[in-house]
């Protein structure tokens, strides 16, 4: 477990310190945009008050506390299944990311009342509206991960 806590931490750093380096000492929320490399990658700011792709995002006080609670709910929801069934490895660092980037997205939604997103990338003539973050990566990359690499196989018995 120690492995997914450290991974969890550094995960957690991370996000917070890109967030806060882009919105308070870039001023991307005064800016709204800065080209990183054109055209595929821009610092695009997007206050993201519900879920992926500002789904439900109506109730903005209301979708808070709820997404708090789903992800605090997830959170502890991995880290039983990982105590019955612990994996590998791999998939103790799939769930540092996990568990990394939903903390880290909780504490946006506690700081600002939004999660902060800014990464976007566009190519070749597609605007891609939506924006995301660190958090986002994590959380995608340790799901995937989980499934990857899940729980070790218990030893078969001889007949």
């Amino acid at each position: 477990m120690r492995l997914l806590w450290s991974v969890a931490a550094v995960t957690l750093v991370f996000d917070q310190l890109t967030k806060w380096w882009v919105v308070h000492v870039m001023g991307l929320a005064g800016k709204g945009q800065i080209d990183v490399w054109p055209p595929f990658i821009q610092f695009r700011m997007a206050w993201n008050y519900g879920i992926n792709f500002g789904l439900f995002s109506g109730q903005q006080d209301t979708t808070r506390w709820v997404l708090i609670a789903v992800a605090t709910g997830i959170v502890l929801f991995v880290l039983v299944w990982l105590r019955r069934d612990p994996p590998g490895r791999l998939g103790m660092v799939a769930a540092g990311l996990l568990i990394g980037g939903a903390v880290g997205n909780v504490i946006d939604r506690l700081l600002y009342g939004a999660v902060a997103d800014f990464l976007n990338m566009s190519c070749c003539g597609i605007d891609n509206p939506y924006a995301f973050n660190v958090a986002d990566i994590a959380i995608f990359a340790g799901a995937i991960g989980l499934v990857l690499f899940p729980g070790a196989e218990a030893p078969k018995k001889a007949p």
